[in-house]
């Protein structure tokens, strides 16, 4: 924590002014101490225009999904059909898809700095803890894009979660909400279709699966599963998320994220009768 600018400023500030300049002194120590902190923190984000970290944000996060998916070893062409899925899910095109895929590869190298990019996104994210879930979320979602995760996987996530300030029990939860929005949203007996089978929504959904994305038990009540969609939403909701810095890229799936909320949350109410 930077605190000498504070302590100069009321020193010289009560010597020159008495309270008056003490209080002057510590105001503006404050104001100092907060611009050497910016400039200290150069190497990350914090200094850069929301722009800059936007971008930032976007390359950490397809970076991440490649070091994700090169953790059970060689990275094979079902990975990559999974990663361009996604960027299909999120409508990338031109210049943007390009930048994806080149983050993605990165990620893949053996010297990846996992640690250090997902510090550097936590402090992009500045405390958002929206944006942070979000992040966390993609990673997830990649990782089980085919119905299943591999324990190398699993433990890249647990690196990630714990980085980003998650916890190991915060982590099982979204992983249990993943899989039961990857069985949600499949067609009886049928196998996942990547991009198409997301958009087509209900294809066989499943009122359990309903109960885990939103994160409560079968027996909760109304006052409950009110409580809980309504918490998911905000979390989630494409409108909050853009005006706390969420890429413009990545707009789509966050409105996907909170269609699937909303559809989950329509199936209970109608099982339950109640509005």
């Amino acid at each position: 924590m930077a605190i000498w600018g504070k302590v100069l400023g009321a020193f010289f500030g009560f010597l020159l002014g008495g309270p008056f300049g003490l209080l002057l002194g510590l105001f503006l120590g404050h104001k100092f101490d907060k611009a050497r902190q910016n400039v200290s923190l150069g190497g990350g984000f914090q200094g850069q225009n929301q722009q800059a970290r936007q971008q930032a944000y976007f390359h950490a996060t397809f970076s991440v999904m490649g070091h994700v998916a090169k953790a059970k070893g060689q990275v094979t062409q079902n990975e990559i059909r999974l990663a361009t899925e996604l960027m299909d899910r999120m409508g990338l095109h031109g210049e943007a898809r390009r930048q994806a895929q080149d983050a993605f590869r990165e990620g893949k190298d053996a010297t990846f700095p996992l640690e250090e990019t997902l510090a550097s996104v936590r402090r992009n994210c500045g405390g958002r803890f929206d944006l942070l879930q979000f992040f966390l979320e993609v990673q997830i979602q990649a990782a089980y894009a085919d119905g299943s995760m591999h324990p190398s996987e699993r433990q890249v996530l647990y690196t990630i979660a714990s980085t980003l300030g998650f916890s190991r029990r915060q982590l099982e939860q979204r992983l249990a909400m993943q899989e039961a929005a990857y069985q949600f949203y499949q067609q009886q007996g049928g196998q996942h279709q990547g991009q198409q089978q997301w958009q087509k929504g209900f294809g066989g959904p499943n009122i359990a699966d309903a109960y885990k994305i939103l994160g409560v038990d079968e027996d909760a009540n109304a006052q409950t599963l009110k409580r809980a969609h309504r918490k998911l939403m905000n979390e989630h909701h494409p409108d909050k998320l853009a005006a706390k810095g969420l890429p413009p890229e990545m707009m789509e799936m966050a409105k996907q994220k909170a269609q699937e909320i909303q559809a989950a949350y329509d199936l209970i109410k109608k099982e339950k009768g109640f509005k």
